[in-house]
């Protein structure tokens, strides 16, 4: 049996609650930075530099493929090599300058990770423009109002997505007078875009513009900003996280250090598969990260259903990932298994049994069960490309049965991490080989401190024996406030701790487990956040409904809620539709479910809520929330643990029916 270890070392003690703040405990690293962090090498200010670097090093090296479509069906992927890339990079950015662009401008990025949006965004680091990634997932408006907050005056845009990006006039017009398409432009596009003084390009002409112009690119710092990233607010509008080139090139730095600890380091012959939208911290950073070994990056070719194809394709070694393409995966492979027959599925059985109790034991993965691998587990690998190393899984949580499954079956680690666009993507990342770590993100990066502050209200303790408590990070990889927002700046961020709002506990090997959300916010499996008690609001106002309560498990894609009907208007409805019984009856049967899940959704459409935000099981409980069950306070708040150990049983058969 391995001895237990500990992976962080404690650099400041535990402070008491003083003058009414929260007590806050040890401030934690990880134990192989104990001397301090690594400093960033010398001459290396920018991402701008860290391309240029590879370049250098790795003229010829493979660095961004696409797959050629032949008769509407992919084929191989073509590449171009770093520097390729690099003399199309200062092409385009000698266009964009001559279109008036300048350093300190923001520029627009919109549509699906491809090679011109990575052009583009090189483009940005080239000239110091702020790289501004434009999506529609923020809901109906985001783009305009991204548009007109980080005042876009130039926009790259894929061709499908040009309608979209036209929508936003009369609004941007004030701002946005460039767009370019990855693609071709149609003439009613010119026109409508001429309209309101933009011009517009296909990119065969954008490219053209600069092809014999010549701009000096500029000098830039570690504190100039990279890129401005707008976050769905839980409530309001999306906020710009501005992004140093100090941060990103620092996260690098603590990720490179993580894994040349554990011997498992990157290098030019990694493959990466691009798929994650790059308009998002994780896949940017991981790409800026690859990019400076000179390793390759191939694109997806959009479509998520054949996604397993370009991974067959690609073979890649390093795949970054969110639980939903993780769970699709291992509940593809399950099914596979099932339906093998019964002497090779009792064989996959004994082959994982025996693997997993090995790896329980402490053995390494690729030592476990090294036959069982050749024999068994290698038909999962070549289904995932045959080269795969590394599987990293971030922006919700993974369930640990899926991540234990995964460990075993394909022959790669399979680590989760944490972070937020605020601390540049990875705070926390498991470490290979601890079967232990399952479940939890794993220790701090060698990049950040990290303490926990105690959360009175909810009952986290973090200087109890199991210390639990708002997750609290300096570094850094930190942001540099969100833009022209210098009040909620100034609410995360206090005396140099960025507060995460999540809740965390130590673990005795010191990893971290996520285990609450301080304000009442899920993030669901995809990675969308839900503010509860915002649509409480919304749902309360059904008249069938006297109180309503929401849960989302961000395990799942889809919301809960337990409801305390109106029970005038439900015997009402129960008379109407021959419905019998007393209330209890009436609020278990599934047609009085399925009426006020039709009422609530109802509301949600009046109210132009995103498909994530409906409720999609409801379950009816005639007796009103109360203080005697312990389920609110006598001010009448929600107590949100409670009601979620008290309704456990419930929710579960809800998640269970519901798919």
């Amino acid at each position: 049996m391995a001895e237990s270890k500990k992976f962080i070392i404690e650099i400041e003690k535990a402070r008491e609650d003083l003058h009414g703040k929260p007590s806050v405990g040890p401030v934690y690293r990880n134990a192989i930075v104990r001397d301090g962090f690594r400093p960033l090498p010398r001459g290396l200010e920018s991402c701008w530099d860290s391309f240029c670097q590879s370049v250098e090093k790795y003229p010829n090296n493979q660095m961004l493929g696409e797959r050629e479509m032949v008769d509407g069906e992919a084929g191989r992927y073509a590449w171009l090599t770093y520097k390729q890339v690099y003399d199309l990079v200062l092409t385009v950015g000698a266009s964009i300058r001559s279109c008036g662009v300048t350093q300190g401008d923001k520029c627009g990025i919109y549509g699906a990770n491809c090679t011109r949006w990575v052009v583009s965004m090189q483009a940005c680091n080239a000239y110091g423009l702020y790289c501004v990634p434009l999506y529609d997932t923020l809901g109906a408006g985001a783009v305009e109002y991204i548009i007109c907050h980080a005042e876009i005056s130039i926009a790259f845009v894929e061709e499908t997505k040009i309608s979209e990006l036209l929508k936003t006039f009369p609004s941007s017009e004030k701002y946005l007078k460039t767009i370019v398409s990855f693609g071709e432009v149609t003439q009613e596009q010119r026109h409508l875009a001429g309209n309101f003084g933009s011009k517009i390009y296909s990119w065969s002409e954008f490219v053209l513009l600069g092809k014999t112009k010549k701009y000096d690119v500029p000098v830039k710092k570690k504190t100039d900003i990279c890129t401005i990233m707008y976050t769905s607010g839980t409530t309001g509008d999306p906020k710009g996280v501005m992004i140093s080139n100090e941060s990103i090139l620092s996260i690098i730095s603590g990720v490179n250090h993580h894994l040349e600890s554990m011997n498992e380091q990157f290098s030019e012959a990694d493959v990466f598969l691009s798929y994650l939208p790059l308009a998002h911290i994780f896949d940017r950073v991981i790409e800026e990260l690859f990019v400076s070994k000179g390793a390759s990056i191939g694109f997806w070719h959009k479509d998520i259903k054949k996604l397993l194809d370009d991974i067959k394709e690609l073979k890649p070694t390093v795949l970054c990932a969110v639980p939903r393409v993780l769970d699709k995966i291992y509940t593809g492979l399950v099914e596979k298994i099932s339906s093998a027959g019964v002497i090779r599925q009792t064989l996959f059985n004994a082959a994982y049994a025996y693997k997993l109790h090995n790896m329980s034991r402490g053995y390494k993965h690729a030592e476990a069960a090294p036959k069982m691998d050749k024999l068994v587990f290698k038909k999962v690998r070549e289904g995932l490309g045959g080269k795969l190393r590394l599987i990293l899984s971030g922006a919700a949580p993974l369930s640990p049965n899926v991540e234990t499954y995964l460990r075993v079956v394909t022959c790669a680690h399979v680590l989760q991490g944490y972070g937020l666009t605020e601390s540049c993507a990875g705070s926390f990342v498991a470490r290979p080989d601890e079967l232990g770590m399952v479940g939890t993100v794993g220790p701090p990066l060698p990049v950040v401190d990290v303490r926990l502050e105690s959360v009175p209200d909810m009952g986290y303790d973090a200087l109890s024996s199991t210390p639990r408590g708002e997750i609290c990070i300096r570094g850094k990889c930190l942001f540099s406030g969100y833009y022209k927002r210098d009040d909620l700046t100034k609410e995360v961020i206090i005396d140099e701790w960025f507060h995460t709002g999540d809740v965390g506990e130590w673990q005795p090997d010191g990893s971290m487990k996520i285990i609450d959300r301080k304000k009442n916010i899920f993030k669901l499996s995809q990675g969308e956040y839900v503010s509860v008690e915002n649509l409480e609001g919304i749902y309360s106002l059904a008249s069938t409904v006297d109180a309503i309560w929401i849960y989302g498990s961000s395990y799942e894609s889809f919301l809960v809620a337990v409801v305390n009907p109106n029970l005038d208007s439900l015997e009402h409805w129960a008379e109407e539709n021959e419905v019998g019984g007393d209330v209890g009856a009436i609020c278990g049967d599934a047609r009085a479910r399925d009426y006020i899940l039709g009422e609530l959704t109802k509301i949600g459409k009046q109210n132009k809520l995103k498909g994530f935000e409906f409720i999609k099981g409801v379950y009816l409980d005639p007796m009103p929330f109360d203080m005697e069950r312990d389920l609110i306070t006598p001010t009448y708040k929600k107590k949100r643990n409670k009601f979620l150990n008290y309704y456990q049983k419930p929710i579960e058969d809800m998640y269970k029916s519901t798919k």
